[in-house]
């Protein structure tokens, strides 16, 4: 026998490990489409409140719930997209989700009257809700693994430019067309992403036989507790928290109803949320994270046009000018996070990201009067590249070590948790500023009194100045100097207030980087 014969064959070359079909990828476009109007219109209403309120003939107070009824109706659908995936078909779930989210936009767009907006926008709010953790879904179940960083840098995408620009769009379409056109301008991504999504997702059975097995008094608990707990957050700053009778019963409803789904959750055989997923490492620490980063990703978003608007007096498409710098660089940096992730430790780009972020924060925390616009400019980009390098790597940390049949699970609780925290996070903060406003107006008001001589000279010279301009009489013009005076003490403590609020958040990121820091490295 020929002695080459005897020796053992040389190994194949490894093959390269095969990559998700071009069908495969065009659905994921298409899911990332969803979620990114459906993050985008979280906060696309935020700079055209005004112009809204006075549209459908309601009272800035009465406004917020315009936002409040969507995110409701978001952060119930959210984690009960899995459960919902499984009964009716992932296709027919995420296609009929969207026809109904762009008809529910469009009866935005003709409502008349508040009622009308409530519940047209809760119905939104409802069925974009499945949009977002469905496209995270699809990057952890379609795509192979090498590729899924490219899939979670695309998910980072919609989490993070959809509410830096989604005032920035909103903005510029009140002013130039009238706000339903914030509406309106659904109907195209979502045209769009039915195209995508029609001819290139495979179509399942339904199971509704899995209705029967379905966790509904956890379901109804979990909807009355998150429901009662968002509008305690949205109104308790204006009702003055627990001074109000309403918010203290509120806030009781929201305590035992979410006390009872948790039990439930942990009782039942088969739960509509996978709460057992916080028994994970990873998973604990990295959503701790993640809701933390909602906080000051949609708090920074509520606390800066807030400023431009009451301090500087902005319309709504300048303040999205403004913002459109937190959001664009964000195009340019996420694209290079899957070639990033292969060289560098996650948690260290995590670590990295919040530490830019809070950095962003702790820059506005000097503010003045003179800070408006084109000084926020620099700001806003470091808090773009910090915001830009954060979501896809914490992402891929969060779900080390969750079995695929818990991916569906895991992103409803992922992302109804970086929901949550943005939810708390405008209600805290909207509470600092005003707390921290009457802080420093009473701290100013101990020093500016008329009897120190440069508040005198203040007075005198502002007398002199309206007597000259048409006043006639010296006590009248007095009165004005002081009134004008008072103008300012509340408008220096109203910007000191927005100064510590900046610090607030950038101490909250901190926070989450802490967190990041001791979970376990990715492979």
């Amino acid at each position: 026998m020929d002695a080459a014969a005897t020796l053992p064959a040389a190994p194949a070359a490894s093959a390269s490990p095969q990559g998700a079909s071009l069908i495969t990828w065009i659905s994921v476009c298409g899911c990332m489409l969803g979620a990114l109007i459906a993050v985008l219109d979280i906060q696309i209403t935020n700079a055209s409140l005004p112009q809204i309120e006075g549209g459908i003939g309601t009272g800035v107070d009465n406004g917020t719930w315009i936002s409040t009824s969507y995110l409701i109706g978001e952060i119930i659908m959210i984690p009960l997209t899995d459960f919902f995936a499984r009964v009716f078909g992932f296709r027919r779930f995420i296609l009929s989700s969207t026809v109904l989210f762009l008809v529910f936009s469009v009866g935005c767009a003709f409502a008349t009257t508040l009622s009308q907006m409530i519940v047209t926008r809760g119905f939104q709010g409802f069925f974009a809700g499945c949009l977002i953790p469905l496209a995270f879904t699809m990057v952890l179940t379609r795509l192979p693994r090498h590729q899924q960083p490219i899939g979670l840098a695309a998910f980072a995408l919609t989490a993070t430019f959809g509410p830096a620009i989604g005032p920035t769009i909103g903005g510029y379409l009140t002013e130039q067309y009238g706000w339903p056109y914030i509406f309106f301008v659904n109907l195209i991504p979502g045209a769009v992403m039915l195209g995508l999504l029609y001819p290139t997702l495979e179509k399942s059975p339904l199971r509704l036989d899995l209705l029967r097995e379905g966790d509904w008094w956890g379901i109804a608990f979990m909807i009355v507790g998150l429901a009662s707990l968002q509008t305690v957050l949205d109104e308790g700053n204006k009702d003055d928290w627990f001074g109000s009778p309403f918010i203290v019963h509120l806030s009781i409803v929201a305590a035992v109803c979410i006390a009872a789904f948790i039990a439930i959750e942990f009782y039942v055989e088969k739960p509509a949320v996978q709460l057992r997923l916080f028994s994970r490492r990873n998973f604990a620490l990295g959503t701790i994270a993640n809701t933390s980063v909602g906080f000051a990703l949609f708090g920074s978003v509520y606390v800066l046009p807030t400023y431009l608007d009451q301090v500087q007096g902005y319309n709504a498409e300048q303040i999205g000018a403004v913002l459109a710098w937190v959001g664009l660089p964000q195009l340019v940096i996420i694209p290079f996070m899957p070639t990033l992730l292969k060289r560098v430790d996650a948690r260290v780009l995590v670590g990295i990201g919040l530490t830019i972020f809070a950095v962003s924060c702790f820059m506005n925390t000097h503010l003045s009067f003179d800070d408006a616009g084109d000084q926020f400019m620099m700001t806003n980009i470091v808090r773009a590249i910090g915001q830009a390098v954060i979501l896809s790597p914490l992402a891929g940390i969060t779900m080390i070590g969750t079995p695929p049949e818990l991916s569906g699970q895991a992103s409803g609780l992922f992302n109804m948790m970086r929901s949550m925290g943005g939810a708390v996070g405008t209600a805290a903060l909207a509470t600092v500023i005003t707390k921290r406003e009457q802080f420093h107006s009473n701290i100013i008001g101990q020093s500016v009194t008329p009897y120190g001589d440069t508040v005198h000279a203040f007075l005198t010279e502002r007398q002199h100045y309206f007597m000259q301009h048409g006043m006639a009489d010296a006590a009248g013009a007095y009165h004005q100097a002081e009134i004008l005076l008072g103008k300012l003490v509340a408008q220096q403590a109203l910007i000191m207030g927005f100064s510590d609020t900046f610090a607030v958040l950038g101490a909250i990121l901190l926070v989450a980087a802490i967190a990041v820091a001791f979970t376990r490295k990715p492979a």
